[in-house]
């Protein structure tokens, strides 16, 4: 795809009392280094004053019945190696690490096996999954060449389906640059194909590889998912994460349904764009937000984002449909974003579908 560099046309909305408020009861977090986040094992998450309906489809699931549990009431048999097992096993996984919250740094991957329908991981409020600053966290591939194939084509097909919810992922990395597999970016979550979820989550201090044209996802990448249903962000907090593009979220072929969440401090680390100018390593784009393919779109509902970065386009976000219909459509969320990237055509954001500038529909939201 191609971008173009052109003027800055301003949308200004008008906020509402409950965004207004939402703004002020989360200055204090979205102004907030990453470090002192940290402070707590297991920050509070998501837009406390965003109240727009939730889908049933994007809503926690049951886990009364779980098929796994790991550890047995203490922090000792919360392990790495406990998560990579459960979820290669599939189905629904909590915890039993005791009472006070526990940080499980990962020494390895944690990798969905294709054959599982669901894979379900939750934290209940008190895990935190660590990467160390060296691995991602959890893998889901329909496409994997290591896996079998349970369709004819492993493309955008409908299951497994991932679920995490009530949990945090810090301080995760993927080093793999843009290749020609598409096995690169989500430092905390890579998935492609299937369904994904993120419930009552935080994702702080994600990385993933710091320049490629079509590379992002700092903290959650999503490509070729299956078109019947979006990803979705349910009242989630993104902050201090970094990628070449899309910090918190990249999308490739992948829709995107973003509820009652926050987004701050992340960062776009690329340059050059896409397809990357000359001399250049390419990206830069979506501060928070990166999509990128064919007919699919992305919402964003009761959410704030504030102090997101892009050098190259769109600060909060990065939308392009290639070909096909799309939108992006804003909805009772305040967008307050640096604006230091070289072209955007509303504050902050980038929006272009089949290669016309396409303004997002703004409701009852603030953008600056």
């Amino acid at each position: 795809m191609r971008v173009k560099r052109g003027g800055v046309v301003v949308i200004g909305g008008l906020a509402s009392a409950g965004l207004a408020a939402a703004l002020i009861a989360n200055s204090a977090t979205a102004g907030v280094s990453a470090v002192a986040l940290r402070a707590s094992a297991v920050p509070a998450v998501g837009n406390p004053a965003g109240h727009q309906p939730v889908p049933v489809a994007a809503r926690a699931v049951s886990t009364s019945h779980p098929n796994h549990v790991i550890g047995r009431g203490t922090p000792a048999g919360c392990t790495s190696a406990a998560v990579v097992k459960a979820v290669a096993e599939g189905g629904i996984i909590t915890f039993d690490c005791g009472p006070k919250p526990v940080t499980i740094t990962m020494t390895a991957t944690a990798k969905v096996v294709n054959t599982s329908h669901q894979v379900v991981l939750d934290g209940g409020g008190k895990v935190t999954l660590s990467g160390g600053a060296k691995i991602r966290i959890l893998y889901m591939n329909t496409c994997d060449p290591k896996q079998v194939y349970t369709t004819s084509d492993c493309w955008e097909q409908r299951w497994p389906q991932l679920v995490v919810q009530n949990i945090s992922f810090v301080n995760a990395y993927s080093g793999v640059k843009e290749t020609a597999t598409s096995d690169y970016g989500g430092g905390a979550i890579f998935d492609q194909g299937g369904q994904l979820k993120v419930v009552n989550s935080a994702f702080i201090d994600n990385r993933c590889y710091k320049s490629g044209p079509d590379l992002g996802g700092g903290a959650v990448r999503a490509l070729g998912m299956y078109t019947g249903s979006p990803v979705y962000i349910t009242h989630d907090t993104f902050t201090g994460n970094s990628c070449s593009n899309g910090a918190a979220l990249s999308g490739l072929f992948a829709s995107f349904y973003v509820v009652n969440s926050l987004m701050t401090n992340n960062k776009a680390t690329g340059f050059g764009a896409n397809p990357a100018g000359s001399g250049t390593a390419g990206g830069g784009s979506g501060g928070a937000i990166y999509n990128d393919g064919n007919s699919y779109n992305v919402t964003i509902s009761g959410t704030v984002m504030t102090g997101n970065v892009a050098p190259e386009g769109g600060d909060a976000i990065f939308y392009v449909v290639d070909a096909g219909k799309g939108t992006l459509k804003i909805e009772y969320s305040t967008l307050h974003n640096d604006y230091k990237g070289k072209f955007q055509n509303v504050q902050g954001i980038f929006s272009e579908v089949d290669g016309k500038v396409t303004p997002p529909t703004v409701i009852h939201s603030s953008i600056s």
